[in-house]
């Protein structure tokens, strides 16, 4: 394996996972190029340590690794290929043997195709979804689902493992790490609105909505998402770390998955239409908590002084 000073890494996408991903590269002494489309928050990155790049393009041609941290496939697609496939992205100014780090949720078809088509072009690539939250990819503690080729781990594996707690090997081939995050996706959207249900209905039946919180976080009905998404809606804090419409597309892509095999999915279809329902409704971006926002006759907390 590489070590650190002799690896240039690029990290895509400052935001709230990519950003607390690419401090963990610069604490752990990698010589570190960052890329945001909101260029003051690259130059902002940048002070404390690390190049912000004016283009994919450019950190593409300075980096061993490109770390890519955005929302989706097509914004992947972007990254790599330019807008609408016009060549402006990073796969055309990497050299020949770069490791392409894929983070988003994606269909896991999708992954392999992408493995195949970078793999005709000289580069590696490694299906590498995460998981965790802001604060455990600030802290180098997230979790990363990764699959891969050997020749792409031996190029990026120490890499890794500065950026996440838990790496986990999931194949020899790109795939596997998309799957077992779709899986995750299903369970986090669907404890989500659950959650949202239960404070609901909590709010309605005139609990007082911080007993009931402390009541459940010390008892068996807990959920880490419950936890986590019910303290932004007793803070009235909708900021959106992990907005509603990621989940309208996550729980999307686990209905898509287990349709191609006639698998059925009650609750995450149920969820699905919650994350669907509160969309339409107005709050797509805003924090994935504003999901109880569909329930009528509950008064929610409002911002304490």
């Amino acid at each position: 394996m590489t070590s650190p000073n002799s690896t240039k890494v690029g990290l895509i996408g400052l935001g709230a996972m990519g950003s607390g991903m690419a401090a963990s590269l610069r604490r752990a002494g990698y010589d570190l190029h960052v890329f945001d489309v909101r260029q003051e928050v690259a130059d902002t990155f940048a002070k404390d340590g690390g190049r912000a790049c004016k283009s994919v393009a450019e950190l593409g041609a300075a980096c061993d690794v490109v770390v890519s941290v955005v929302v989706n496939s097509a914004q992947t697609e972007a990254v790599l290929f330019g807008p609408n496939g016009d060549g402006t992205g990073c796969a055309a100014s990497m050299r020949t043997g770069s490791v392409f780090v894929m983070c988003s949720t994606v269909d896991p078809n999708w992954s392999v195709a992408l493995e195949a088509k970078l793999e005709k072009l000289g580069l590696h690539y490694v299906d590498a979804p995460i998981s965790g939250g802001a604060a455990k990819a600030a802290s180098g503690e997230m979790t990363m689902m990764t699959a891969a080729k050997q020749a792409a781990y031996a190029k990026c594996e120490a890499m890794l493992h500065a950026m996440a707690g838990k790496v986990y090997k999931l194949g020899d081939h790109a795939g596997a790490g998309s799957k077992v995050k779709i899986i995750n996706q299903l369970l986090a959207g669907v404890h989500i609105a659950a959650a949202a249900e239960a404070m609901a209905l909590g709010l309605r039946e005139g609990v007082n909505p911080d007993a009931l919180y402390d009541v459940i976080t010390h008892s068996a009905g807990n959920s880490w998402m419950f936890e986590n998404r019910m303290a932004h809606v007793l803070a009235a804090d909708y900021t959106p770390l992990s907005a509603v419409d990621i989940f309208v597309k996550d729980l999307g892509l686990v209905l898509d998955m287990a349709r191609a095999s006639k698998f059925p999915l009650p609750l995450s279809s149920t969820a699905h239409q919650m994350f669907m329902q509160a969309s339409t409704a107005g709050f797509a971006k805003e924090d994935d908590s504003a999901v109880i926002k569909i329930f009528p006759g509950i008064e929610l907390p409002q911002a304490k002084k």
